[in-house]
C-alpha cells in the first residue's frame, strides 16, 4: 500500500523552506539568464541592422553607378544624333554606309549595358518620357495627344530615363464646315 499523501494538480507538493543563500544565488542566476536574453537579442538587432547596412549600400553604389552610365551615355547618344542628322543628307555611298555602321555599332554597345531606345512615336504623349517641342492640328480625335514626330529619341538606363526625348505632339481640332 502507497501512503504517500496525494496532492491535486492545483496544488503543488510543499518543499521545504530553502536557505537564504540558495534563494539569492537562484535570483542571481534568474538575473543572469535575463541579461543573456536581452544581450543575445542586442547581437541579432546590430546584425539585422548591418546587413540592411550593406544591402542599403549596396543599392546606393549601383544607383550611383547607374547615374554616372548615363551621363556617358547621354555624351553618345549625342554623337549617334549627330549621326543621324548625316545620315539624313546622305544617298547610299560607302561613306553613308560607314556613318550607318558606326551608328549600330554605338547603339548595340550602349543595349549591351542596358541602355534601350524608347520608341515614341505613335504612342500616347507622357511627359515623363519626352518634352512636346510643337504642336501638330489634326481633325482625327484619335490622334489627340499622340506623339506624331520624334525630333529626338529618349533613353532608358534600366527603366530610367537618362534622355528625354523630344517630340511632335498631336492636338485635335474640329474640322470647320464650309
Amino acid at each position: 500500500m502507497n501512503h504517500e499523501p496525494e496532492t491535486s494538480p492545483d496544488t503543488e507538493p510543499e518543499r521545504p523552506p530553502l536557505d537564504p543563500e540558495v534563494q539569492l544565488l537562484t535570483q542571481q542566476l534568474q538575473a543572469a539568464h535575463k541579461r543573456v536574453n536581452e544581450l543575445a537579442h542586442a547581437v541579432q538587432a546590430g546584425e539585422r541592422d548591418r546587413t540592411e547596412f550593406k544591402e542599403r549600400l549596396t543599392r546606393e553604389r549601383e544607383r550611383m553607378l547607374d547615374v554616372e552610365k548615363g551621363k556617358v551615355a547621354v555624351t553618345l547618344l549625342e554623337a549617334v544624333d549627330q549621326l543621324d542628322l548625316c545620315l539624313q543628307a546622305a544617298d547610299s555611298s560607302p561613306l553613308a554606309k560607314g556613318v550607318q555602321l558606326i551608328r549600330e555599332s554605338i547603339l548595340k554597345q550602349a543595349e549591351a549595358v542596358g541602355i534601350e531606345r524608347v520608341e515614341l512615336a505613335g504612342h500616347p504623349f507622357d511627359p515623363n518620357l519626352a518634352e512636346a517641342s510643337d504642336m501638330e492640328l489634326t481633325t482625327t480625335p484619335e490622334e489627340d495627344g499622340r506623339v506624331v514626330l520624334v525630333l529626338k529619341a529618349a533613353y532608358q538606363l534600366n527603366g530610367r530615363v537618362i534622355r528625354p526625348g523630344v517630340v511632335r505632339v498631336a492636338k485635335y481640332v474640329k474640322a470647320a464646315s464650309a
